[in-house]
């Protein structure tokens, strides 16, 4: 049997996180009731039985519970008796503001994080690791090179297949989509729009095969342009493993870089706060649809004007997929 690993940086440099399907939640569990559903992980108190169980199964129980958990696995190697591992994951999930509780089981740390941060999380622990495999020196296989650039013609039917696979499942229901998802259609509309923006159609390739594509086209408040971002998509297989932030940070880099003023879109603000994207009513922005609340964004860029005052207007092909972002 091989000895357990207890290099600090070998286990950090070796971690592989994933997450575990599901939401799961911590419940106190009625006393005198027999145990029932699929419990996860279970501690015994003074105060009486905690349980971690899938959110779906508290709900049918009827079991009141708080925030709903993501479930990451770190996947080390066998790690008892390394010093530092947990209080590593854990320092550095907390300067990225994130909070978690972590299970220690037989064979892996396990974290679970709330549900909006599950994406960064992931981020994060990636980042961790690779850091940890520099200061190891060692020689561990060389990481496989992310590379941004321009879109090109013939990387469309790449893309459009990209997009399909990458909205499968719906990101607002989390549902499996019936048909063809409708940003296969937007995307291909974009590509021959008059609002297209060559520049800001930026693609993400992993060791040459193409994993991950943002598209931004000239939308408007008034008279002042603004950039439209989405759809943007990565291949399932390599969703949070921070492709996606890459391509936000490039896409932010280059509206800088050309002098545009902010970028609108339609997505999930406990996702591109991050980037820096606020509430657009706090800037003076309506969304095209005043239900989307929240959830319509916009970052103000280094020339953004003030003052401004309108309804924000995507690029033509938005209104025919119902301004879907």
């Amino acid at each position: 049997m091989t000895p357990a690993e207890k290099d600090l940086h070998t286990l950090l440099a070796s971690m592989h996180p994933a997450v575990r399907e599901g939401e799961y939640v911590y419940v106190r569990w009625p006393e005198g009731r027999p145990l029932s559903g699929h419990i996860a992980a279970a501690v015994r108190e003074a105060d009486g039985l905690t349980v971690v169980l899938p959110r779906a199964d508290a709900d049918a129980q009827d079991l009141p519970h708080d925030h709903a958990a993501a479930w990451i696995t770190a996947q080390t190697p066998s790690a008892d008796g390394a010093a530092g591992l947990t209080a590593a994951i854990s320092a550095a999930l907390a300067e990225a503001k994130i909070g978690v509780k972590v299970l220690a089981g037989f064979h892996h740390d396990h974290l679970l994080v709330p549900v909006p941060d599950a994406e960064r999380a992931l981020e994060v622990l990636h980042e961790l690791s690779a850091a940890s495999r520099s200061a190891s020196g060692g020689t561990p296989a060389p990481e496989p090179r992310l590379v941004l650039r321009d879109e090109q013609p013939g990387d469309r039917p790449a893309l459009l297949e990209l997009t399909r696979a990458a909205f499968a499942i719906s990101p607002v229901t989390g549902e499996p989509v019936e048909g063809e998802p409708e940003e296969v259609g937007l995307l291909a509309a974009l590509f021959e729009c008059a609002e297209y923006l060559p520049a800001f159609s930026v693609v993400a390739e992993l060791d040459g095969e193409i994993v991950g594509h943002v598209i931004s086209t000239r939308g408007r408040v008034g008279e002042l342009e603004l950039l439209g971002l989405g759809p943007l998509g990565v291949t399932p297989r390599l969703q949070r493993h921070g492709i996606g932030s890459a391509l936000m940070k490039e896409t932010i880099s280059r509206a800088n870089a050309a002098g545009e003023r902010g970028i609108a879109l339609l997505g999930s603000p406990g996702y591109y706060a991050r980037f820096g994207f606020v509430p657009s009513t706090s800037l003076g922005v309506q969304a095209p649809d005043p239900a989307w609340g929240e959830y319509f964004q916009l970052l103000p860029l280094a020339l953004w004007p003030g003052g401004v005052n309108g309804t924000f207007r995507y690029a033509a092909p938005f209104d025919a997929a119902g301004g879907h972002g």
